[in-house]
Formats: structure tokens, C-alpha cells, sequence
């Protein structure tokens, strides 16, 4: 009976879409290479101010029209179509492309938009006929490998946060995550408890556009988020005639590669050759555990769009969203379901515009344990189930039953992967509403005059439950023995914002000025509540615990001014004032100006070339800040009550204790300062359009985790402004329609970019060694270092032989004083790559579309750690229990892992050329006798990697350190939408 009512509330949302549908002309424009639908065309009556526009799917509705009317359909990129009009109950109009109008598409640049034409910093910008095509589960997949200097790096976890990174960030210790705005709404980048990422609650399906601002110019509006660029996303808005749109895309995925190590039988004759005293403990099996941890998965997708006029006053578009996607881990699973709603009203002819837009997402996670590095070690001929077996009837190590009839495991011993995913469930659950409300004026008195009120609000709260039983092997555990997990945590955390500002626009003789000035008000809050693991019997009495985050506070004046001259010199100037609460009252306030300038040059040098079509030169210059630390009040003198490892006993009784808390003083705005000069072109009327530009950062003051003197805190590290290091590069995007004929139509992306980062100053010019140990603690193998990049790797040299083997053990000797010890170590490469490439290519044949997108990365290294940790021979054998290692050690004859553990020779060139993406799709115009549009498609995801790295994936986080990752699927995708 539930569902009955659902669907006839449904129905009756849906009515007042269809009570405008009556004595209008309809009909669908489209695009004449792809078929595809084209939102915003003009659509027009000669002689007649009754215009209306396209919604997203190319669907119109114009009234009052008689027989022999001339109807005019115009867009930018477009030649113009004219029909007359003789009684034709429906009008399926198809645009023919126009590329030397392509600069016309307005772009978002932050409290405002720019003509692509105009625009006088390093901006790219993305509409959905450029997004990714195959399986966009969350919205960063759009755009990977479509921007030049973005890139973004996701693990095979489903709804997973990506690492994204704009010109290689601009921070040591801060972050360096791009500020991501959605319908002007800065978004928190931390993930909430429960969820799998901070983007995972957006659809991407509700996604109508993409600017990535890179330079100074077009990033310092933004202030003190801004040193690592601006992403901005803006979602789909509502239209004035009725459209439906429904899209489906289902998935088969499974896995691709493994970590070589010995099979059983390998396994079993290197025991006997290497260690033949260890020849009984090995088992019958014949078990791949890395095959064992994963299996084939599927994956779902669906989206229901309703578009139209409520009241005939409501521009309305609500989107439905349901999203299912296994992982590869056994029991990983994603679900997402989202409602969105965005609402565009104008009002008093057009001077009173009015954006509500409102997005709730549902998110339901089991998570899974990282356990890859147990299956690769696990010994394969060892069973995943044992008959009868104490632990949930799984292999496990023990060491015999006790006096109490219990089964204690070996310490030592790897436990049980499968057993592990099985017998863990660890579920998250996440519910986010977020939003904003804009108003827009128009004063009558003074209509070059706009006053701009925005109002965001994001909150969302999260649940997370762990539970583990006490058979379990992977529980843990009292002398051996488990006791299980049951643990509870849950969380909030909201932002909301306040943005006003006033836009004046005024032509006075050749100038055109476009000047804007505002405040904005951010504020971020969270708790965080956590009950422990209620199964432990050590558990201290402070639990459960409450935390309350203290406050975050951004407070920012600005100002832009843009000035257009004759329509062939431009000038931006942009100034901000922000403040953070992060700094005490002496530092808390930055400034961020920046200046950008841009010549056409076209006319004053090739005004009569038939060749270039397009010349603009930019130059900008800007400062931007940085305040993202963890610590949002260290510059306070405060005690915190110590928690469950805290405590004084007096007796029997433990009694928490007040703990004096560091503190951070003369903390200050970690400044970049960015010079970038650019030259866009076009040629032969556009047909090819490029943009070439060339940077340089400097970011000083940096926010940097440092060491202190002993006894000078209450802390050995405290947040410090030390050091520089400064970004030079250069970037490359090409557009280019190699063919464009009635029925065939070809185009190409390709990207290119290159950068270096060095540091310049370190504290006291003292080195950093930092990066995750590669085997035990105390092998940390990169470091800081003046004059080299980040995280760059601190190893080794290795020795060979004669026959080119290299020798175990065997180092050069760096310092020459006949001692292997850390003077002998040398900075050798970084995980920086010296380019990356993106390629992508749409082709259009009458109603069939082609498409595949292609990333490359060429000299970027990695840290082996899976080999350095591992391949060796003694870590074939740990507390009497075998283990199995990586096959290369077959190559290098390492014996112990202490001795080779930071040597060079696993630094590995991880240069990959990767396939994401192909799809082939097929389009239905007349589907159902003129009523709709049906597109069938097929494609596979993560088609193929060529690269020479021996790990598993050459494209990983973790600052170039392998030491195992979430292995990305491999996806057979079938998909169908429909337009009504």
C-alpha cells in the first residue's frame, strides 16, 4: 500500500509539468553531428518578442504561432536555422556547428561570469557535452584527464574521495586540495563519518557545468582557500516546457591484476630449496589469496529528471538518483540515493531572478579492511576454510587448545583475509542536505545595478557501526584471544554561508565596466560522538565520549573590477581581505590582491589572415592564501580532559586527567604567489583552438608541522610558518574538429602538462625526513630537502656485480668514511611526473557516437614498498608461521629485509599510458512516433594500462609510496536513456 501512495504522490507532483503542454508548437533541437539534444537555443517568431529558450534536452514550447511564420533557432557555436511554420504539429530542427563561436560560452569565475573570450586569466571550462562518458560514480570522474594541470587520482574503493591536485598544489603540511564551490557554495573537503567521500553525496548526473580556475587572477576572489585552485560546479536548472529524461547504466566489473607472488607449487619448491627444514609446515591447498579477497562485481546506475514550468511561473527541475555499486573487496559495497531540486523564477520583467537549489543525498557504505598485504603474504597452500575450525570454521594460526578449551593465535601470524572481509561488518550510513538560496536584483532606478544575496547550508550526519565476533580471528584480542568489536560512532558537521554583494555594469564610449564588491561569511562546525568498542574489557570509563570541534570562522571583503576597452583590452583587478579564526587576533587578517591583462591581438597584426582566426595574450599576476591546518584554535592556552590512555589511578579508580595542550604563537597566512602568462589561438575559423600557458608559484610562509626544542611546549612538533618552495610549469590544451560534415563529425581533446616544484627554504635549512615506513618503524624513505621536490625519495645506492646483479647489501659508499649509516644515503628521483597527457576523441556518424578517453603519465616514479618490504627470503618465515613474498626476489636473491629495505633499486619508473574510457553509443530520434529520443550504449571502463612498473597499479597516492592500494576494476557497461 506504501508503494501505491509513493507513485500516485509522484503522479501528482507530475501534473503541473503537464498542464502546460496544450496549443503550443513543440519540438527538439539537436545537434547535426551527434544527434544529441542542445539546451539554451534561441527560439524565436520574426518580428514577434514571444522568445523562449531550449531546456536541457533540446525540447521547446512557443505559443501564438500561425502558418507562414518564420521561426528563427539561434545559439552561440551555431549557424542559425529558419523554419516556417505550416501547421506542423511538432518541429525536430537540427544546428549545424559553427566553431569561430565557440569563444562566446560564458564561464564562471566566482561571484560572477566571463565570455570565454574575455577572460584574462587561466580558466577552463566544461560543459556536459565534454564530460567523461562510462560510469561517473562520483563527479570528479567527469572531468579526469580533461584539464590541463588538474589532476585526479581515485583508488578502486566504489564512491571513493579522489586526490586532485591543480598545477601539483601549493603546500608542505597544509592541504592541498582545490576549494570546490557548488552553486556558489564553498564545500568542507573533510568526509563525514559514514560516507566514502565528500563529493560522493552530488550526482553527477545534476551536474550542467565545470570551471577550473588555475591562476591567481581568477582564483584570489576567493581568497584564503584558494592557493590550490578553485573547482566550480554548477548544477542543472530548471526550464519552462515539460521534459522527462531517464538514464540507465549497468556494469559488470572484475579484477584485473594481482601482485605476483609464488603459486602453491612455486611456493612449495622454493621451501624446499631455501629453507628445507620448514618443508612440514606446509599445507595441501592450492590457494590464490589475492583472488580470494575479490570477486566479480556489478554496478547500477539510475536517474529520472522531471523538467518543467510549475504554476507557469516556476522554472523546476527535479532529479531522482539511485546508484549501486560493488566492490571488488568481498562484502564492499556503495548505495546512494539523492533527490534534487532546483527551482529559477524571475520576476518585476526580469529584474528579480530567484535560485533555490536543494540536493539530498542518502549514502549507505560497508566498508571493508585493507588486506591486501595479508593475502599477499598469506602461505598459498594453506585452505580459506578448515572443517570444524574454531574461528567461524575458517584457517586461522594457532597455537593448540588451552586449559579453558580456547584456541589463543600466534601473535606473529598474518590472520585469515577472507575470514577477515567475511566476518567484519562495518557499516556507514550518511544523510547530507545541501543547498543555497539566491537572490538577484535588478534596481528599476538603476538597472546597471545588481545587489546579489546568496545563502548556503550544508549538513550532514553520519553513522558508523563496527562489529566483529569473538570468532573472529581478526578481532581483537586478550592474551590471543579475541573478544570482538562492537563499536558505535556518529557525527555532524554543517557549514553555512552568507555571500552579499553589488555588481555594477556600465558602457561608457569604447570601456565596458564590470565591477563587483562584497562580503562573505562562512562558518563550520562538527561533533563527534563515539561510544568505543563496548566488547573491550580494558575499556575506560571515559567512555562513551562527545567531542565538540571548536568553530571555524572565515570572514572575507572583495572586490573585482573588469574593464573592457574597445573590446580589445582587458584588464582585471581583484582584491580580498580575509580573516580566519584559525590565527590569533594580530595575524588573523591576509590580503590577496591580484591583476590580469589580455590583449586580442588578431587585429593589430593579422587582421587579414584566413589562417588564425583568434589571437589573445594574457599576463596575470596574484597572491593567494592558505589556512587549512587540523588545529582550529592552537594559538589558545587550553587544557584538555585526557581520554582513555589518560588517566591517574588512586586505588582502584582511574580518574582522567587535565592535560596542558601545545601552543602555537605568531602563526600566520601561508602565502603562493602566482605569474602566469598565456596565449590563446585559433585557426582556421577555429576549426583548431589552443592555449598555451607558462607559470610560476612561490608559496612562503609555509604552514609546516616543525620540530621545536625540547621543553619549550608541551609538544616536540608544533604548526610553524617556515620555509618556501616554489611551482614552474607549463600547460598545453588543443581543441580541434577534424571533420565536420552533415553527416560526420570528429572531434579531439588533448592536454598537456609539465611542472617542477622545488623547495627553497626548510627551518634552519634542516632536512625532514618524513613519508610512511616501508618495513618497521624508523625506515621512513623520503624526504624535504632545499633545492629538491617534496617528497623526494632518500635511499641507497645500490651495488652490481660484474654479470649486473645486484649485490645483497651492498651500498655506496656516499661520504667515504668505509660505514654503511645515513651519511651514505642520496636523494634519488620524486614521485613527480616530468609530464602528463590527456587525449579524448568523439566521433559522430549520422546517429552513431564513438568516443574513448586516454590519460598518460611519463617519468613519474614510485616507491616499490611491497617489494622492499617483502622480497626478501628470511620474510619467508615469521615466529614459525611461512609467508609468501613477491616473485622478484627471484631477481635480486635478497635475503634480509633490514639490509635492502630503503635500497634504490625499488625506485621504479611508473610512466603509464591508460585507456579510462571507450563508448559506443547509438540514438533513436523519432522514437515512439516523434514523442522521444532513445540512446543505447555499450563501453568498458579502465580498458587497458601499459606500463613497465611490477606493482599493481602505476597511478597511486600516498606521495608515490606503493605499499599496496585498492586495485581498480575493469567494467563492461551498458546503458539507455531516454528523452521524453
Amino acid at each position: 500500500m506504501k508503494t501505491i501512495y509513493k507513485k500516485l504522490l509522484f503522479l501528482f507532483l507530475l501534473l503541473p509539468f503537464c498542464a502546460f503542454s496544450q496549443n503550443v508548437v513543440k519540438g527538439t533541437v539537436l545537434d547535426s553531428g551527434s544527434g544529441q539534444p542542445i539546451s539554451g537555443v534561441n527560439v524565436n517568431v520574426q518580428g514577434v518578442s514571444n522568445g523562449v529558450s531550449t531546456d536541457f534536452d533540446g525540447k521547446f514550447q512557443i505559443s501564438n504561432v500561425k502558418a507562414g511564420d518564420k521561426i528563427v533557432f539561434s545559439f552561440v557555436g551555431y549557424k542559425n536555422e529558419i523554419i516556417t511554420f505550416n501547421n506542423q504539429k511538432s518541429l525536430n530542427v537540427s544546428l549545424i556547428g559553427e566553431a569561430n563561436q565557440l569563444v562566446e560560452v560564458k564561464i564562471n569565475v566566482g561571484y560572477g561570469s566571463v565570455k570565454k573570450k574575455d577572460a584574462t586569466g587561466s580558466v577552463v571550462a566544461l560543459g556536459s557535452k565534454e564530460f567523461n562518458k562510462g560510469a561517473n560514480v562520483t563527479t570528479e570522474d567527469l572531468f579526469k584527464g580533461r584539464v590541463a594541470g588538474l589532476t585526479v587520482n581515485s583508488t578502486g574503493a566504489p564512491g571513493s574521495k579522489s586526490e586532485m591536485r591543480i598545477r601539483g598544489g601549493s603546500s608542505l603540511f597544509a592541504s592541498n586540495d582545490p576549494l570546490i564551490v557548488v552553486d556558489g557554495l564553498p564545500l568542507d573537503n573533510n568526509t563525514n563519518i559514514g560516507s566514502s567521500s565528500f563529493l560522493a553525496s552530488l550526482n553527477p548526473s545534476t551536474v550542467e557545468s565545470i570551471a577550473v580556475l588555475k591562476d591567481a587572477s581568477a582564483t584570489a576572489i576567493y581568497g584564503s582557500r584558494a592557493s590550490n585552485g578553485v573547482i566550480i560546479i554548477t548544477t542543472k536548472k530548471g526550464s519552462k516546457t515539460l521534459a522527462i529524461d531517464y538514464n540507465v547504466l549497468y556494469g559488470a566489473g572484475k579484477l584485473v591484476n594481482t601482485v605476483d607472488v609464488f603459486s602453491a607449487d612455486q611456493f612449495r619448491a622454493v621451501i624446499a630449496d631455501k629453507r628445507p627444514n620448514d618443508v612440514s609446515k606446509l599445507g595441501n591447498a592450492n590457494t590464490d589469496w589475492q583472488k580470494e579477497i575479490y570477486r566479480s562485481t556489478g554496478y547500477v546506475d539510475q536517474n529520472l529528471s522531471v523538467r518543467g514550468n510549475l504554476f507557469d511561473i516556476l522554472p523546476t527541475s527535479l532529479t531522482l538518483g539511485n546508484t549501486d555499486q560493488q566492490g571488488l573487496r568481498l562484502t564492499n559495497t556503495f548505495k546512494r540515493n539523492t533527490v534534487g531540486l532546483v527551482m529559477n523564477p524571475t520576476f518585476l520583467e526580469n529584474h528579480l531572478k530567484l535560485k533555490l537549489a536543494a540536493n539530498y543525498a542518502n549514502e549507505k557504505n560497508r566498508f571493508t579492511d585493507g588486506v591486501e598485504g595479508a593475502a599477499i603474504g598469506f602461505d598459498p597452500t594453506q585452505p580459506v576454510r578448515v572443517d570444524g575450525a574454531p574461528y567461524g570454521g575458517f584457517f586461522e594460526y594457532t597455537s593448540g587448545i588451552n586449559s579453558d578449551g580456547k584456541y589463543p593465535l600466534i601473535s606473529t601470524a598474518a590472520r585469515n583475509p577472507v575470514a577477515q572481509l567475511l566476518m567484519t561488518n562495518d557499516r556507514g550510513t550518511s544523510n547530507r542536505f545541501f543547498g543555497n538560496f539566491e537572490a538577484d536584483y535588478k534596481f528599476h532606478f538603476l538597472p546597471e545595478l545588481r545587489a546579489v544575496v546568496n545563502v548556503g547550508f550544508d549538513e550532514s550526519n553520519g553513522e558508523r557501526r563496527r562489529l566483529v565476533g569473538a570468532d573472529a580471528g581478526s578481532a581483537p584480542s586478550n592474551e590471543n584471544i579475541p573478544y570482538g568489536t562492537d563499536e558505535f560512532t556518529k557525527a555532524t558537521k554543517r557549514n553555512k554561508l552568507l555571500d552579499t554583494y553589488l555588481a555594477y555594469n556600465k558602457i561608457v564610449s569604447d570601456f565596458n565596466f564590470d565591477v563587483t564588491a562584497g562580503y562573505s561569511y562562512q562558518k563550520f562546525e562538527s561533533n563527534k560522538y563515539e561510544t568505543g568498542n563496548i566488547l573491550n574489557p580494558d575499556l575506560p570509563s571515559t567512555f562513551p565520549e562527545t567531542t565538540i570541534d571548536t568553530d571555524v570562522v572565515l570572514l572575507g571583503f572583495f572586490g573585482r573590477a573588469n574593464i573592457n576597452l574597445k573590446d580589445k583590452y582587458l584588464l582585471t583587478l581583484s582584491y580580498r581581505r580575509d580573516g580566519s579564526s584559525r590565527f590569533e587576533e594580530d595575524n588573523r587578517w591576509g590580503n590577496f590582491p591580484a591583476a590580469a591583462f589580455a590583449w586580442k591581438m588578431k587585429e593589430d597584426f593579422l587582421k587579414d589572415s584566413e589562417t588564425v582566426s583568434d589571437l589573445k595574450l594574457r599576463v596575470s599576476y596574484g597572491i593567494t592564501g592558505q589556512q587549512d591546518i587540523p588545529e582550529p584554535n592552537g594559538y589558545l592556552e587550553k587544557y584538555e580532559i585526557g581520554g582513555g590512555n589518560s588517566q591517574y589511578y588512586f586505588g582502584q579508580t582511574a580518574v582522567p586527567v587535565a592535560l596542558s595542550s601545545k601552543r602555537t604563537k605568531n602563526l600566520k597566512w601561508e602565502e603562493t604567489a602566482i605569474f602566469n602568462t598565456g596565449l590563446d589561438f585559433g585557426i582556421l575559423n577555429n576549426r583548431l583552438s589552443a592555449s598555451v600557458d607558462v607559470y610560476a608559484k612561490e608559496s612562503k610562509d609555509l604552514l609546516v608541522n616543525a620540530a621545536i626544542s625540547d621543553g619549550s611546549n608541551f609538544s616536540n612538533r608544533v604548526y610553524q610558518n617556515v620555509g618556501s618552495f616554489t611551482t614552474k610549469g607549463i600547460e598545453l590544451s588543443l581543441n580541434a574538429i577534424l571533420f565536420q560534415k552533415e553527416n560526420f563529425n570528429w572531434n579531439v581533446n588533448f592536454t598537456a602538462s609539465k611542472f617542477e616544484r622545488r623547495i627553497k627554504d626548510l627551518v634552519n635549512n634542516t632536512d625532514i625526513l618524513l613519508g610512511d615506513n616501508i618495513a618497521g618503524t624508523g625506515t621512513p624513505g623520503q624526504i624535504f630537502s632545499e633545492g629538491y621536490a617534496p617528497y623526494s625519495f632518500y635511499v641507497y645506492k645500490q651495488l652490481y656485480d660484474t654479470a649486473g646483479k645486484p649485490i645483497d647489501g651492498a651500498f655506496a659508499d656516499i661520504n667515504g668514511d668505509n660505514i654503511k649509516n645515513n651519511s651514505d644515503k642520496y636523494i634519488y628521483h620524486n614521485p613527480d611526473p616530468d609530464a602528463t597527457f590527456g587525449f579524448a576523441s568523439t566521433m559522430n556518424y549520422k546517429h552513431i557516437d564513438f568516443s574513448f578517453n586516454l590519460r598518460a603519465s611519463i617519468g613519474n616514479r614510485i616507491f616499490n614498498a611491497v617489494d622492499a618490504s617483502r622480497a626478501q627470503y628470511d620474510s619467508m618465515e615469521n615466529g614459525g608461521v611461512l609467508s609468501n613474498v613477491p616473485s622478484s626476489i627471484l631477481d635480486t636473491g635478497f635475503q634480509t629485509t633490514s639490509t635492502v629495505v630503503l635500497s634504490d633499486i625499488y625506485i621504479e619508473d611508473a610512466s603509464f599510458l591508460k585507456m579510462d574510457n571507450i563508448t559506443l553509443g547509438y540514438t533513436f530520434t523519432n522514437w515512439l512516433n516523434d514523442k522521444a529520443t532513445l540512446r543505447m550504449s555499450t563501453g568498458i571502463q579502465n580498458a587497458f594500462v601499459i606500463t613497465k612498473y611490477s606493482g599493481l597499479d602505476p597511478e597511486i597516492t600516498n606521495n608515490g609510496v606503493d605499499k599496496t592500494i585498492y586495485p581498480r576494476q575493469r567494467s563492461i557497461l551498458f546503458g539507455l536513456n531516454i528523452k521524453f
